[in-house]
């Protein structure tokens, strides 16, 4: 079962992030692990050759002004016991952020996501996005609180499983974490079927010949996609959670926000194949497509 040991919260003092903060301490609770809070201070100048680097440059006084800033946004968490390394850095966000998770090494990133769209329609530099796109370990994103419809402690997870090593890899980090909540899991598995846009014809309009061959093709996709689910239960069920194995038809993103919507969901897993430029941020991205329209936390896994 995948384990959760260190989490890395990266904060800005916002409402976003303060929405993150309940989101890591709550998953520090449940897998008694150890919070590393960053601040990434960001230079206003550029560094030059021959002169000391931005740390030195920055007032010890102004460094401890953040360091408590950033320790108060703990203080529930570390009254509970949970805890809490606070890490002051110097320099560009993201590259901090990816450095940190790197040297703890992370298990998990928790970040918050600004705007009504996710994080800034997800423009190449967002740092959010920057994270996402290139963190080898597990990224949590929470989306504001003023559009965030999730609960803690989650109740309903939604993990999407579209079969490939990814994806497979981020079903057993769901049910650990519905185990440690106590939530329900469901799995979902969508179809593309070959029609979506414009609207596919009726069978009834097609000649009785292609219906016949389609419904049987269409029943043969269903049928083979949930023995594929169903195969997956064992190991699932070995958990404290009972998966519920689902089948949708239609373009996977749109499936994902709608059963998410449907059931409440408080949490939706995705494995993604790889964070390259290509495979996260052109449009028609599963991965980007619900990142930036949830509205309840995105974990992203990467095998």
């Amino acid at each position: 079962m995948p384990d959760i040991k260190r989490i890395l919260c990266p904060i800005d003092f916002s409402d976003a992030s303060a929405h993150a903060i309940e989101q890591a301490v709550a998953l520090a609770g449940w897998y008694k692990a150890r919070i590393t809070a960053l601040h990434v201070c960001s230079p206003l100048f550029m560094p030059v050759p021959g002169l000391p680097a931005p740390t030195d440059r920055v007032p010890d006084a102004e460094v401890q002004r953040l360091r408590d800033q950033a320790t108060a946004c703990f203080t529930r968490a570390m009254a509970a016991g949970i805890g809490v390394d606070v890490v002051i850095a110097i320099g560009q966000p993201a590259a901090e952020i990816l450095d940190r998770a790197r040297r703890e090494p992370a298990d998990l990133v928790v970040m918050g996501t600004h705007g009504a769209s996710g994080f800034e329609h997800l423009v190449l530099g967002s740092v959010t996005e920057r994270v996402l796109r290139k963190a080898s370990c597990a990224v949590l994103t929470v989306p504001p609180r003023a559009r965030c419809t999730s609960t803690l402690p989650f109740k309903r997870l939604l993990c999407a499983v579209d079969f490939s090593d990814p994806s497979l890899a981020a079903l057993p980090l769901a049910c650990s974490i519905a185990d440690e909540a106590g939530a329900g899991l469901t799995i979902l598995h969508v179809l593309e079927w070959p029609w979506d846009e414009p609207p596919p014809p009726a069978f009834t309009e097609l000649p009785s010949e292609q219906a016949a061959a389609l419904t049987e093709y269409r029943r043969y996709l269903e049928t083979t996609a949930m023995a594929r689910l169903n195969a997956l239960a064992p190991d699932a069920t070995s958990h404290r959670c009972a998966p519920n194995p689902m089948i949708r038809h239609g373009k996977p993103y749109v499936e994902i926000l709608r059963l998410a919507a449907e059931e409440t969901a408080d949490l939706i897993v995705m494995g993604v194949h790889g964070r390259s430029v290509v495979g996260l941020t052109v449009f028609g991205s599963t991965t980007n497509h619900v990142v930036r329209a949830a509205t309840c936390p995105v974990l992203t896994f990467r095998q």
